[in-house]
Formats: structure tokens, sequence, C-alpha cells
């Protein structure tokens, strides 16, 4: 019914040959994707092309980039628009990573429009949402995460809406070894449909892939991606080796 996506995304790291040989490696490992399943590959923006022209006779693999301009083009120095990576061959486009949030102090009103551009120039988001430390010791993580949803999101047709993924990130587990149980990530993904589910209806909810976004790993892998709500993975340390990013994508339902 929706699609299930392991996503690889390999922030600020890697050489463009190291990357290339990553690639090469996680293509040479016989994967055999099922209907429906899909790999997502998101690499710096140097080495979008060179990705590209490696992942484009791979039926299943796809290019994402890691963030794109809240503005359509102009004077915006050291800024990549949707139209530019749209040319360059590029599938999916993450969005609000808990990181762009934290360091560059992106609104939920900027990574709307950053949505709004993608969407329009053929891209697919992949947005992301998810509570801190703090928000999820007070247990007001659904509160934050409706809102994050509303004010980026709910601005958007149900027509829209088939072309986003969200990914759900703990940030709490992000980088630290921490890792929400099987059961914090299905009761978190279960909300987020029922909130989508209440804004668009129950069948769009259906259809919408929610990954999980917190140190997954393969040890870890196959008890989350079998929780019901939980629709694949967005994988940041592991996705740079091969073994281990071809080990978690193995474990897609």
């Amino acid at each position: 019914m929706r699609k299930k996506i392991v996503a690889g995304n390999w922030k600020m790291n890697l050489t463009l040959a190291q990357g290339e040989q990553l690639i090469n490696d996680i293509l040479q490992a016989g994967l055999k994707l099922q209907d429906g399943q899909e790999v997502v590959v998101a690499t710096p923006f140097p080495y979008l092309l060179k990705a590209k022209s490696l992942l484009k006779n791979n039926p299943g693999f796809y290019l994402a980039a890691q963030n794109v301009a809240s503005e359509k083009s102009g004077a915006y120095t050291g800024e990549v628009s949707a139209e530019m990576l749209k040319s360059v061959g590029v599938d999916y486009v993450i969005i609000g990573h808990s990181e762009r949030r934290e360091y560059f102090l992106e609104s939920n009103a900027a990574l709307a429009k950053k949505i709004d551009l993608s969407l329009a120039n053929g891209l697919k988001p992949i947005f992301c949402c998810g509570e801190p430390l703090e928000i999820r010791k007070a247990e007001t993580q659904n509160d934050y995460v409706a809102k994050q949803l509303e004010e980026s999101l709910y601005h958007l047709s149900a027509e829209q809406l088939k072309d986003v993924v969200i990914a759900y990130e703990p940030i709490w587990a992000i980088g630290t070894g921490l890792t929400a149980s099987a059961g914090q990530a299905q009761d978190m993904h279960a909300f987020i449909r029922s909130q989508i589910a209440a804004k668009y209806g129950r069948e769009a909810a259906l259809h919408v892939s929610i990954l999980y976004g917190g140190s997954a790993k393969p040890s870890n892998a196959e008890e989350l991606f079998a929780s019901p709500d939980v629709d694949g993975g967005l994988i940041g340390g592991a996705s740079l080796v091969a073994a281990d990013f071809v080990a978690i994508i193995q474990k897609l339902a």
C-alpha cells in the first residue's frame, strides 16, 4: 500500500572517491528489492551528479539532496535551489533535519517554503520532525511534533501530500548511541499517522510513508521495521558503511 524506504544521509562526510566506492559497494551487494521498496542515497551537494550517474540504471535506487533553499532563485550566495537540484536528477530532498533546525535555526515556516518549492519542481520531500530530550522528559512530545506537522505541512492539499515522506527523529537518539525502543517509535509513528488522518482522512494517512530516523543500525532495524507504522528508516552513521547499510535494507519487510 505504501512505500518501504531506507534512506542514507551521509551528512558532511566522505570524499568523492570514498563516496563513489561506497555506492559501488552497495550496488554490488546483490540486493533484491521487492515491489514498493526503495533505497535513497542523500549525498553532499558536490557529489550529486556523480551519484546520479552511478544509481541511474539501478531500479529502486534514488538520489536525494540533504537540503534545499527556501527561495526560488536570486542573490543567495551559497544556496542551492529546488530547480537546480531537479536539473541534476535529484529525486528526493531532506527538509527540516534536526541538525538544520538546531544549527541553522530553520523555522517551521521556512520549512513550509522549502516543501512548496520542492514539490513545485518535482522533488519529493523527506520531511523530518521530532522532539529533543527535554520535551521527551516532559512527556509533551506529541504536542511538539503535532505543531511541526501543522506549521510545515498542513497547508498542502491531499494530492500534494502523496509526494511527501515523513521521517520521525527522536533528537535525543541521534548521534548519542541512544535509540528509541521499537515501542516508542511505533507510538510516535502511529500518532503522526493519526494526525495526518485527522487532517486529510484515513485513506491519505495510510498511504504516507513514515520513516524512523534515530540511530537505526543492523542490530535493531528488523524490530523497528516490524512495527506496523514504521515504513523504513532515515539512516545516518550506518549509511557510511556499505555492509551495515545493506544489512539494514535487507530488514525491510
